[in-house]
């Protein structure tokens, strides 16, 4: 069992848990689900009725968001990935903190299309708890959809700023 230092003694069940709770209760997230399972999760999914969470902003009818935090034995904070994933259009935007990508410093915004990575840019780094992190970074959410720009069938976010 891992305890997230600095961090209300969270482990990382009861911190997943937290994060079903807040998206259970979140417009337009529905079927709110762990994986591999509820006895040992590791990330928490919600199919996303786009029109709701969005209020209209986005041109595909269905979403998903993945949100796993993890917490390795050799940094003092919390990693995650906040993924949204469109399938239909086999396009994902995820905002990461991890150790991958270390020249965009501690977070990063990426996006992937059609299995590969087609745009990457650094992110604003919150040193805040994990639950105030997903608060904020499912707040920017929407936006950072917004912004991004399809060109010849290609996502990009040409006017990203962290």
């Amino acid at each position: 069992m891992l305890f997230l230092a600095g961090r209300d003694r969270h482990t990382q069940r009861t911190l997943l848990r937290k994060v079903h709770d807040r998206l259970s209760k979140h417009a337009g997230c529905e079927n709110v689900r762990y994986r591999p399972s509820r006895r040992r999760p590791r990330h928490v999914l919600a199919d996303v009725e786009t029109t709701v969470f969005l209020h209209d902003i986005d041109e595909t009818e269905t979403a998903r968001l993945e949100v796993r935090f993890w917490y390795p034995s050799d940094v003092d904070y919390e990693y995650y990935r906040l993924n949204w994933i469109e399938p239909d259009r086999d396009f994902m935007l995820g905002f990461h903190r991890d150790a991958d990508h270390s020249d965009l410093g501690p977070c990063h915004v990426q996006v992937d299309h059609e299995g590969t990575t087609v745009d990457r840019h650094a992110a604003d780094f919150l040193d805040a708890h994990p639950l105030s992190v997903l608060e904020r970074r499912l707040r920017k959410l929407p936006a950072v959809l917004e912004a991004v720009r399809w060109q010849d069938e290609r996502p990009s976010l040409p006017e990203w700023s962290p």
